[in-house]
């Protein structure tokens, strides 16, 4: 009778370890290409070494984690090339969604992504007293109103494709917060994708989500997190260029 107990214990806790983790990696807690100490985290999140080790090694393989012979783990390091890669691939998978909703979608897609909007707009997108912190209430509501846009699709492979790519891309997107050099009104931005929608204007929604996902990527590729470097360092170089970038996030405020 025992055995079960223990068993479901750990499977929680491993559970809870690989949601704490991803959280830290996502709100950059854990910076891009810091190591990551089984022990220590193990000790910070109160949770056993066994299951910080499992959620690692999930983490891993979904690409959040990397995991090297002799050295463990460490966060997946950021590039401009993959930013660049996966902003492309995201438009033309966020744009086909997009544009069987429009096609397909009924008045509830129409229902369901007015209250997302609405709520979206009236929960504070920064925490208070912060000026890199996203507030993670909006952060859930931001992923609730981008998925129901596309809810009407219709496709369930095509939403999988595309719910993935969303979770890659909030790293990058949580990192553009911090860079950003400019005042971005992102909520007049997502006003514009919904009311495209709800035209029906499929080749209006798809240039203002172009344009939304395009701007992110663009606050990051010309901030100091992305120096002017050759697409595919290797070796000593890719190992000073990382350090560079630790360096950049352990000065951050």
């Amino acid at each position: 009778m025992n055995k079960p107990a223990k068993f479901d214990r750990a499977a929680t806790q491993a559970d809870q370890a690989y949601e704490a983790l991803l959280a830290e990696i996502l709100d950059c807690r854990l910076a891009p290409g810091a190591k990551i100490t089984i022990s220590e985290v193990a000790a910070r999140l109160a949770f056993s070494p066994g299951a910080i080790r499992e959620a690692l090694s999930r983490l891993a393989a979904e690409k959040w984690t990397v995991a090297t012979a002799q050295k463990g783990y460490s966060v997946m390091p950021v590039s401009a090339d993959e930013l660049r890669d996966l902003t492309r691939t995201r438009i033309t998978i966020e744009q086909l969604c997009l544009r069987s909703a429009i096609a397909h979608g009924d008045v509830e897609w129409e229902t369901a992504a007015v209250a997302a909007y609405h709520r979206l707009h009236r929960i504070p997108m920064m925490i208070a007293d912060s000026v890199a912190r996203v507030n993670p209430a909006w952060a859930a509501a931001h992923t609730i109103f981008h998925a129901a846009l596309v809810a009407g699709c219709g496709s369930p492979w095509m939403l999988t494709l595309r719910a993935m790519l969303y979770a890659q891309s909030e790293r990058y997107r949580h990192l553009s917060v911090a860079l950003a050099r400019e005042n971005r009104n992102i909520d007049s931005e997502h006003e514009r994708i919904l009311n495209a929608c709800l035209a029906r204007d499929a080749e209006s929604a798809c240039r203002s989500i172009e344009n939304h996902f395009q701007r992110t990527s663009n606050i990051l590729l010309t901030s100091p997190l992305f120096p002017q470097r050759p697409g595919n360092l290797q070796g000593a170089d890719r190992d000073q260029q990382l350090a560079r970038d630790k360096t950049h996030w352990e000065e951050r405020p």
